[in-house]
């Protein structure tokens, strides 16, 4: 093999072992010997947020909180509780932003609409400053003597 290829064959083996991992936190003790229980612990971690991360599910976080929420899922899972009421458990025990995709809620309406309405106020926003901007334009060349826009219109084509 020649140097180029076996330099281009190694590079391309390290970038497949790098890229072939899988970022998930949970430890090999956290794990429950049933894998049907394990992967309802999974499921369920994969839809909880981690509080002190606030972008990740607890299933994909490093933070001990995290940790400790992945063994409460599976303690209660090892209960004989459901998969709702295990949720149910942990959001009666830090509330509704635990839940990565939270209810539509009266007290969760803001976290759910907020955005598009901030979005409809900067685009009424928006049409009303270039509405009272053409406006004001029209007014001052309204104001303007046959002479100031003679003078306008020279400028104009100069710099043209």
């Amino acid at each position: 093999m020649t140097g180029p290829m076996r330099i281009f064959l190694t590079t391309l083996l390290i970038a497949c072992g790098i890229f072939s991992t899988v970022a998930v936190a949970v430890q090999p003790d956290e794990m429950l010997d049933n894998p049907v229980l394990e992967m309802r612990a999974r499921a369920i971690s994969q839809g909880l947020r981690c509080l002190v991360c606030q972008n990740e599910s607890i299933d994909d976080s490093n933070a001990g909180l995290a940790r400790d929420l992945r063994l409460l899922v599976r303690e209660r899972l090892m209960q004989g509780d459901t998969d709702d009421q295990v949720v149910a458990f942990i959001v009666a025990r830090y509330g509704d932003f635990v839940l990565l995709r939270p209810p539509v809620q009266v007290n969760t309406i803001v976290l759910w609409f907020g955005p598009l309405l901030v979005l409809c106020i900067g685009g009424v926003s928006i049409f009303v400053f270039l509405r009272k901007a053409k406006q004001k334009t029209a007014a001052f060349a309204a104001d303007l003597t046959q002479e100031e826009r003679a003078k306008v219109k020279n400028i104009v084509e100069q710099t043209d």
